[in-house]
């Protein structure tokens, strides 16, 4: 292949671009032995990891080996920003083929909206069925402050320029002096970022997580949704010109940072109050933007084009009497907008505009309000055959206002069932002395909180000392109503109930939501989504019956008409995965779902499901569009909500093209399941069968290993980073929900975190190759039934592509440096060789049943860039492990400490969804 052929040539040349300006940098910054040292590694790690070479092998360890702590400290920080830049350069690759795609005409590409678009009119859907869909959607990504995003924002910051940077050089032919200046730009931009420290010197506290996740607004969602919505209506408007029209807000954005209280105790009322006031302010403040630009955008001056009466009404009522603008009506109306922006942005917020209205205005009483004078704007453009005008930035401005409302984004209050146990025990004793709550039986429980569910009467007084938890989320709960009071309904329109398995986990937050006034029993109305999360292994098996029995109680379910008939369902991937395995957590998923589906359509309500996946494959993740579409039918009713955790918020919505993708892949998965007619098809009997005994198989390997092996509690916490994870300062939330180390206490982001680490990525493929030889044994011949299940069902080929990329990126020769970490040799030796003996069964497994002769055939892309970037891990790993060594012989030097927390930020860096 010529370079002329080669697409992935302007990958390569940015990678080499961006390594060689690290080198100097360092060189530069270090010294020359410093970068002489780098280079040496790097050749050696890249002959290893490439061609196996034993002597490189010898060499690269010798070296590492034998650091120096000052040296070590060089040494990780340049391997971990390699990590970085080539993050950098393999987005902008990604943008560079999806545009050079557009621009060639090709065909659509999958996960493009077009793309669903064409599947659905071939498949027969008229514009009826689609304009249907988009009017009863609802779509949410929801961000959310798990602790495996380990980058600080000074780093993401500086990282964003570089991207900039690049792309600028990418599209734009310049000058010689430009390319000198471009040039100098990058290598100041490296610079920054060479001098910028990785680590945080203190744990980021939930407000510093509520900036963090602000800042992806700034970067990329206040102006990719708008932009996204214009694409929909656009196309649309080109597919089916009878039915133009504006779709109503079908995606809209989520997030946990400030209120999700589940093993939080700092997420408090005031925290709450404190994360709507800076989501606004921050929405105000772009809002304020918007409309200071528009006045440049439409001068319309009266003797040049007519204004419509209405129009003309809205100026008149402007604070604005400049007699520059007298016959501006369009300027004069903007600054009035402005006036009434600043005076709702100065009551709600104490936010002060950066530009000061030109007089005083009464403020918005609600955003409809705000809406309804952008409204006015566009009817008098279109009226005045302007309309071309009105397509600008007006109509991005009031997309947003549609999406954003005054709130920004939903925020979802969670809280675990045990914690309302407590509480409402609490208030029965106080208020009925004769009720032991706790002592009563799920039917007890169920007929009680049913009997207070139809009365008005509250149960809290405020005479009663409540024990600080209980006080704490009546606390919660109020501040709720008073923050929805505020900024709007949809301000806070979400209660998720954490470790749900009753009836009467669900009761009990409603009881609590009715003692804040969000449920109103005299009016059979509801505020708010109360949202049962169904989370291991049991409770997915359970979810069926408690929906069935739920829905069954006349208190609740004449609830439900006041939200749209709807009943929303978490699943978690996270603990069913850490509780039961790979395997059968999906499997274990996808038969809830199943389930739920059937529930639901015998008592006529609308099923919404929200998803709590993660970034790697061990807690759900993988490719979004594969995903969805993989649910089994009826669980995509055009409505979906989806978590979007840790390191993965940065990966996907970091930079605001490769954002709007991702934005646009998960409307057209929603879409193209929903409305596609093969979605309907159920999977054959045979299927069934075979997935319930490979996953009973896969369960009783991997609960045998975690649960059952005698110290394999010892040999996690000795063969990883996860004590060490404990210590980083990467999030708010403790990493265990108890003082303890039982993995049942552990939560799964640092488990599937730690395994990650460790390159060993155990929880994303672990009893597969098992399960296959126990379910062969027992079919004969059975072979060629995977095979089809694999041709056949999305479910399973899924299931298996997010394995193989799993297993692609597992290191064994790496992992077992760190199964050397365990001090008892005999647990060593009994534990590691059979996750050896697993790994190679999985892997022939797996490539048995797809057909393929090595991992990743079938995803050039992901196979191209472990080649790029793990020759630069491989090293990051073997200085953890002595790093790891050192400090738990008694090396507690701030520097082994330092240098161990930053092969875990580069090592994060180098998987990208490793948590």
């Amino acid at each position: 292949m010529n370079d002329h052929d080669d697409k992935d040539l302007p990958l390569r040349d940015d990678i080499r671009l961006l390594g060689r300006l690290l080198g100097d940098t360092v060189r530069e910054q270090e010294g020359a032995r410093a970068f002489d040292l780098i280079e040496t590694i790097r050749r050696n790690a890249i002959a290893f990891h490439r061609d196996n070479d034993p002597a490189a092998r010898a060499e690269l360890e010798g070296t590492l080996d034998r650091l120096s702590a000052a040296e070590t400290m060089v040494v990780v920080r340049a391997f971990s920003y390699f990590s970085h830049l080539a993050n950098i350069a393999e987005d902008l690759h990604h943008i560079r083929r999806s545009r050079a795609h557009q621009l060639a005409g090709s065909t659509p590409r999958e996960g493009s909206l077009a793309h669903a678009l064409d599947r659905a009119a071939a498949a027969g859907v008229g514009a009826r069925g689609v304009a249907k869909f988009f009017d009863e959607a609802l779509i949410v990504p929801v961000l959310t402050a798990h602790p495996t995003e380990v980058q600080r924002r000074s780093v993401l910051d500086t990282e964003r320029r570089i991207a900039s940077l690049l792309e600028e050089r990418d599209r734009v032919r310049y000058t010689p002096e430009e390319a000198a200046a471009s040039d100098e730009a990058v290598r100041r931009t490296v610079l920054a970022l060479w001098q910028t420290r990785m680590l945080r010197r203190q744990r980021l506290a939930v407000i510093d997580e509520v900036a963090n996740g602000l800042a992806f607004y700034d970067q990329t969602f206040l102006r990719e949704l708008p932009r996204l919505y214009a694409t929909v209506e656009d196309e649309l408007a080109r597919r089916h010109p009878d039915a133009a029209g504006e779709p109503p807000p079908f995606l809209r954005m989520g997030s946990w940072i400030g209120g999700d209280r589940d093993g939080n105790p700092y997420v408090t009322a005031e925290v709450l109050r404190r994360t709507l006031r800076m989501q606004s302010a921050r929405l105000f403040t772009w809002y304020l933007e918007q409309l200071h630009e528009l006045g440049a955008d439409l001068p319309g001056a009266t003797s040049l084009v007519e204004a419509s009466p209405a129009l003309l009404a809205l100026a008149e009522r402007s604070p604005d009497t400049h007699p520059q603008r007298a016959d501006e009506p369009y300027r004069r109306a903007l600054t009035g907008l402005y006036a009434r922006m600043a005076a709702t942005a100065r009551e709600l917020d104490h936010l002060e505009a950066m530009r000061h209205a030109v007089g005083e205005a009464p403020r918005y009483a609600s955003v409809e309000e705000f809406a309804a004078d952008l409204e006015v704007i566009r009817e008098s453009l279109h009226a005045s055959n302007s309309a071309l005008l009105a397509r600008g930035r007006l109509r991005s401005l009031r997309r947003a206002v549609g999406v954003f409302g005054f709130h920004l984004a939903s925020v979802d209050l969670r809280q675990n069932s045990d914690v309302h146990e407590r509480v409402v025990a609490d208030l029965f004793a106080a208020a009925r002395p004769d009720v032991d709550y706790r002592a009563l039986d799920e039917e007890g429980r169920i007929a009680l909180l049913a009997g207070e569910l139809g009365t008005a009467r509250p149960l809290a007084s405020p005479y009663v000392d409540y024990p600080e938890e209980t006080a704490g989320e009546l606390d919660i709960c109020r501040t709720a109503a008073e923050m929805r009071g505020r900024y709007g309904s949809a301000a806070i329109a979400n209660y998720v109930i954490s470790k749900t398995d009753g009836v009467s986990d669900v009761l009990e937050a409603a009881l609590l939501l009715r003692e804040a006034g969000l449920l109103r029993p005299r009016e059979a109305r509801l505020d708010v989504n109360v949202v049962p999360l169904f989370e291991t292994i049991g409770d997915l098996r359970n979810a069926g019956r408690v929906m069935d029995r739920l829905f069954s109680v006349p208190e609740y379910a004449r609830l439900l008409p006041s939200r749209n008939s709807t009943q929303e369902v978490m699943l978690g991937y996270s603990d069913s995965n850490k509780d039961g395995g790979f395997l059968t957590s999906g499997w274990e998923l996808f038969k809830a779902e199943r389930a739920l589906v059937q529930v639901y359509a015998k008592h006529g309500v609308r099923l919404r499901l929200f998803h709590g996946r993660g970034g790697s494959v061990g807690r759900g993740g993988g490719p979004t569009y594969q995903a969805v579409l993989a649910q089994p039918a009826g669980a995509v009713q055009g409505q979906v909500r989806v978590t979007e955790q840790g390191e993965v918020i940065a990966a996907k919505y970091g930079n605001p093209d490769v954002g709007r993708r991702n934005l646009e892949t998960l409307v057209a998965a929603t879409l193209e399941a929903t409305l596609l007619p093969e979605r309907g098809d159920a999977p054959q009997p045979a299927y069934l069968e075979a997935m319930d005994a490979l996953s009973g198989h896969a369960y009783k390997a991997y609960r045998g290993l975690v649960y059952d092996t005698p110290g394999f509690e010892r040999y996690f916490w000795e063969s990883t980073v996860i004590s060490e994870i404990a210590e980083l300062n990467i999030g708010s939330r403790p990493a265990s929900r108890k003082k303890s180390t039982r993995i049942e206490d552990l939560r799964a982001i640092p488990w599937v975190f730690s395994w990650a680490q460790c390159r060993l990525m155990l929880p994303g493929w672990y009893g597969f190759g098992t399960a296959v030889d126990a379910w062969l044994a027992d079919n004969p011949g059975g072979l060629e039934l995977l095979r089809e299940m694999h041709r056949e069902w999305p479910f399973f080929a899924t299931l298996l592509s997010n394995m193989d990329m799993v297993l692609a990126k597992t290191d064994l020769a790496i992992a077992s440096r760190y199964a050397a970490l365990v001090g008892d040799e005999e647990l060593r030796e009994q534990i590691f060789p059979r996750i050896r003996a697993e790994h190679r069964s999985t892997v022939h497994n797996l490539l048995a049943v797809t057909g393929s002769s090595g991992l990743l055939q079938a995803n050039p892309l992901l196979a191209r860039s472990i080649r790029n970037r793990f020759p630069y891990l491989d090293p990051l790993n073997h200085i953890q492990v002595e790093l790891l060594s050192r400090y738990r012989s008694g090396d507690h030097e701030e520097l082994t400490k330092r240098g161990i927390h930053l092969t875990i930020n580069g090592i994060a860096a180098g998987l990208r969804n490793s948590g």
